[in-house]
């Protein structure tokens, strides 16, 4: 069974799409249907089709940008564009994004027969008709980030499970399975690289590799190499880097701790950390430590039984009149301003 999906924003030339593509003699087919690009590359990626018949102007993502798109991730998925718009620049940029049909409205019966012919003896002529979805597999990847960076073991055993039974790479030869999940392994290396994560192996080797069970194996111990390796760089603390840097400057307050001590705790450089921490916290290093800092010297000030000096000791200031500064700069009171308004003198 071939299936098909139509991408046209008018719903009664979809249904008329359809109509004739079921009306074609000994063509057993599944047939979908999408609004606009956007809409259908969220189908494609559902479940792949082996044909696709798109419009050129609809909104959200025109069929043009479909087209680009599919012949990135999905070359091997045949498409015909169908438009009603006879200009030539549309059907040359067609051709260089591998559409091999190019139909105007209004599509005839025949027309549609004749299209479907060539889909199909093109489509019979190909080695094999089983391919990887690049979208899938580009997904797979991203997740397996998320859980090597978290060093979330469940998840990396789940999507390790999943990617040798979700993808059937029985289909593919043992050669192809195995550049398959090289190209994978070299994916995650490279995304885990802006993460200044780098393994040790930055290869897998599959040479000589005979069974899919073997190859699965490799991977599986490669990437589980490279989240023990980021745990033991970590000091085995498989916490969130960010969170674990909090709890980190919070414990010393009182001192005079730098951004470089802390990544070398946490096992990360000191540039990406600086760039880490900024990101997920919208503050930078200094900010963070400095708001804690002052959010302490609050609470301690709020017991009436210590002095002033002693606490801008506790939350890490040898200075008393810069600790003063400080602490007006962030609440528009000095300490013993603050205090007073507490009713403490």
């Amino acid at each position: 069974m071939y299936s098909i999906l139509i991408v046209d924003d008018e719903p009664m030339i979809r249904k008329g799409l359809e109509k004739m593509i079921r009306q074609t003699e000994s063509l057993d087919c599944s047939v979908r249907m999408a609004e606009n690009g956007e809409e259908a590359l969220a189908r494609i990626r559902e479940e792949r089709p082996d044909f696709v018949f798109t419009d050129i102007r609809m909104p959200r993502m025109d069929g043009l940008e479909l087209c680009r798109r599919l012949a990135e991730e999905e070359p091997d998925v045949q498409v015909v564009v169908i438009s009603g718009y006879g200009d030539f620049e549309y059907a040359q940029k067609c051709v260089s994004y591998g559409v091999k049909q190019y139909l105007l409205k209004p599509v005839g019966v025949q027309d549609m027969r004749d299209t479907l012919a060539k889909l199909t003896n093109a489509l019979g002529r190909k080695q094999s008709p089983y391919y990887l979805s690049v979208a899938r597999l580009d997904e797979w990847v991203e997740q397996m980030e998320v859980a090597v960076w978290s060093l979330h073991s469940e998840e990396l055993e789940r999507l390790l499970e999943r990617l040798e039974c979700d993808y059937d790479f029985a289909q593919l030869t043992v050669s192809r399975q195995n550049e398959a999940l090289q190209e994978l392994y070299a994916l995650l290396v490279k995304k885990l690289a802006h993460r200044d994560v780098v393994p040790h192996d930055k290869e897998l080797r599959l040479e000589g590799v005979a069974t899919s069970a073997k190859s699965f194996g490799r991977l599986a111990e490669a990437v589980r190499k490279i989240a023990a390796d980021l745990k033991a760089k970590r000091k085995g603390k498989a916490k969130n880097p960010v969170e674990a840097a909090k709890a980190f400057i919070d414990e010393h307050l009182s001192k005079e701790v730098s951004l470089e001590e802390v990544a070398d705790v946490l096992g990360l450089n000191p540039s990406y950390f600086s760039q880490l921490f900024k990101q997920t916290t919208d503050e930078t290093f200094v900010q963070y430590r400095t708001r804690r800092r002052m959010d302490k010297a609050k609470k301690l000030l709020e017991q009436p039984h210590y002095r002033i000096t002693d606490i801008s000791y506790e939350v890490g200031y040898a200075d008393h009149p810069h600790f003063t500064k400080m602490f007006k700069k962030h609440t528009g009171y000095s300490p013993s301003e603050y205090r007073s308004r507490l009713g403490i003198e």
